[in-house]
């Protein structure tokens, strides 16, 4: 079948980009010492603070999120500190590996793909380091691969309660802009993220907000390069130095575009209550899908309690090798990309036939999450994949 019309690609990154940031960045090269760019640059500073809910500082990289750990990483560490990871995924797990490759000694405490981080085993491993060697706590926000949501005040609570004095570093890339963040509410010390997903700029750049804490323990680490140092990163009136050097021009362009939408426009509160609709949808449609016989039982949720999913994505579980089925079908078919069970499958199975990924992040409304989940249906019923009825119906109600 040829598919006409726009393509819909519901992966968790990269995310569809509006027309209005492409447009933004279909434009000749600028100048690069004076003009428009300088400009709106202060103004960008100004409102990625505004979308991580801190008053403290954020530098830019041209990057993506592998890059954005790097940059805190470097900024963070010296050889032979020490860093406490929580994983609840891939990503958790993959963060732990980039900080371990600089020489880095890393702890994890591993919760598993099905469940969030128990801050009381956070507190527990934080009081048994009596000598204070752990120099920073890592975890992800949201953990793209099993969609968990980790509560970020919890863990700052149990850091507190340790009474210990390691830094809190979050990984916000599958969160930021779509799931509630307070940097400074919830007292988190580092952040990180990227541009290709709530944020609906095209990958390339990445993002490190740090507080006057982090940028005070930073100024001792040995790790600390010409690029990848934060310090002049932080000063918009730097402008050559905020990027390392020439700067990633057309990018910014379209993350001004993107700001404008989600911090000046619509609003990061507005954002947050708008994916929690679109997701609460998703997940009564495979809620219904999931229902019936003991042949149904085969569709679930990966996350059981609605309180720890993300709002960005949800990572749903078939029998193998259905989810690539259906992921093949309702591409060839419906124009739908949906996103593939990423470090989910036994056996490193990089596809993860039993598992899919279904993104609702950035840049996406009702039409389009209600247009997703009945590529979905229709796909099932045309491979004869056993599911519940009724899923439209309460996907639809859980929007009104």
């Amino acid at each position: 079948m040829t598919v006409t019309g726009r393509h819909y690609l519901a992966i968790p990154g990269p995310s569809v980009v509006p027309d209005r940031v492409l447009n933004a960045m279909h434009r000749a090269s600028p100048d690069i010492y004076s003009g428009e760019l300088h400009e709106i640059v202060p103004g960008i500073y100004e409102d990625l603070k505004r979308l991580a809910r801190t008053r403290h500082h954020v530098a830019i990289y041209i990057a993506n999120g592998h890059g954005a750990w790097e940059a805190a990483n470097t900024n963070m560490f010296s050889p032979g500190d020490q860093a406490l990871a929580l994983v609840t995924g891939r990503f958790g797990e993959g963060w732990a590996l980039s900080v371990e490759a600089l020489g880095v000694s890393v702890q994890r405490l591993n919760f598993g793909k099905q469940a969030p981080v128990d801050a009381d085993q956070v507190a527990a491993a934080l009081q048994s380091d009596t000598e204070g060697k752990i120099k920073v706590v890592l975890m992800s926000h949201v953990d793209t691969t099993t969609s968990v949501r980790n509560d970020v005040a919890a863990v700052r609570a149990a850091i507190d309660r340790a009474g210990h004095p390691a830094l809190l570093a979050v990984d916000c890339i599958a969160s930021l802009g779509c799931d509630v963040f307070e940097m400074d509410l919830w007292g988190v010390d580092v952040m990180v993220c990227a541009s290709q997903k709530g944020m609906m700029t095209p990958p390339g750049l990445g993002f490190v907000w740090m507080t006057d804490k982090a940028k005070k323990a930073g100024a001792r680490s040995r790790w600390r390069t010409p690029y990848w140092d934060w310090t002049l990163r932080t000063d918009p009136s730097q402008f050559y130095h905020l990027f390392g050097g020439t700067a990633p021009t057309h990018h910014l362009f379209g993350l001004r575009a993107s700001l404008d939408m989600l911090v000046r426009e619509e609003g990061v509160e507005a954002a947050w209550r708008r994916h929690q609709r679109l997701a609460g949808a998703v997940w009564a449609a495979f809620d219904a899908w999931g229902e019936g016989d003991g042949k149904r039982s085969s569709i679930g949720l990966n996350i059981a309690d609605p309180s720890n999913r993300s709002h960005a994505v949800t990572t749903v579980k078939f029998s193998a090798p259905l989810a690539t089925d259906l992921r093949t079908w309702v591409k060839a078919n419906a124009g739908v990309t949906l996103g593939i069970g990423l470090g989910m499958a036994p056996d490193g199975d990089p596809a993860g036939d039993g598992f899919m990924r279904v993104a609702h992040m950035g840049h996406v409304n009702t039409h389009m999450t209600l247009g997703m989940l009945g590529a979905i249906e229709a796909g099932m019923a045309a491979l004869g994949i056993p599911h519940g009825s009724g899923a439209l119906e309460r996907a639809a109600a859980a929007l009104a």
